[in-house]
């Protein structure tokens, strides 16, 4: 894939575009625009992980190194039905339902699990990443014009930094994991950084980390519109899913 250098936006009220993963032509989405301060010498790009960086979930293929992929499908469709029941009674222990769904799973799968071992499910990940190529090299060209990138995620602290090993990657938000004793809990320390959770951590590490000339950001719909909407360019990323024709 070729690619070009990204210019810095010039100064106009933000917008989203939507972008397909063979970087067709953009549509522009009516979102809020941002609010916040643009100045400074520096441009920042924020990345979703799941389905924008890569192919598919992250959660799932982690549980299924810790206590194998049968089970851990097995345990995902579980959860789905646990929550569904909950939230009929308005007992869901998430702020919604994938956050139900998420909360239950990871309670049910990695409570008593020892860090030393979820790390070691990190490193058995990382040779089954299918990266999404074109959002890579997207990525890349942002660290070679010199701005700082951050991956913004839901997907869990404890393997995420194993999976972002070697792009230079400024920071990572990303969902955190309760540890007693050596043992993960099952319960989340951290908000679930996802939707509104993720924009106001993007928002926070802005104010904290700027002035910053420029923002770009990237994820998929509708979960990152938050995020994208506080963006001075932001594109949606959908992933074609692969044909098994030949």
């Amino acid at each position: 894939m070729q690619t070009t250098p990204l210019p810095d936006p010039a100064p106009q009220p933000p917008r989203i575009s939507l972008t397909s993963a063979a970087l067709l032509p953009a549509q522009h989405l009516d979102l809020p625009a941002s609010t916040l301060p643009v100045c400074g010498p520096l441009g920042v790009a924020f990345f979703d992980f799941d389905g924008t960086l890569i192919h598919g979930d992250s959660l799932p293929m982690f549980v299924g190194e810790v206590i194998g992929r049968r089970r851990a499908a097995l345990a995902l469709a579980d959860a789905i039905r646990s929550a569904m029941h909950r939230h009929v009674r308005g007992r869901g222990p998430g702020c919604d339902f994938p956050g139900s769904v998420k909360a239950i799973y990871l309670k049910r799968t990695l409570r008593d699990l020892p860090v030393a071992d979820a790390l070691a499910a990190a490193e058995r990940m990382v040779p089954r990443v299918r990266w999404h190529q074109p959002m890579l090299e997207v990525l890349k060209e942002h660290r070679r014009q010199g701005r700082r990138v951050v991956v913004a995620t839901g997907a869990l602290d404890l393997y995420m930094p194993a999976l972002l090993r070697g792009l230079e990657v400024d920071d990572l938000l990303a969902t955190g994991m309760e540890v007693a004793d050596g043992k993960l809990t099952g319960r989340l320390s951290t908000a679930n950084c996802v939707r509104l959770d993720k924009a106001e951590r993007v928002t926070a590490w802005i104010a904290g980390n700027g002035p910053v000339a420029a923002t770009w950001g990237y994820g998929n719909h509708p979960s990152d519109l938050p995020m994208l909407a506080l963006m001075h360019k932001g594109e949606v990323i959908r992933i074609r899913r692969r044909s098994n024709r030949r």
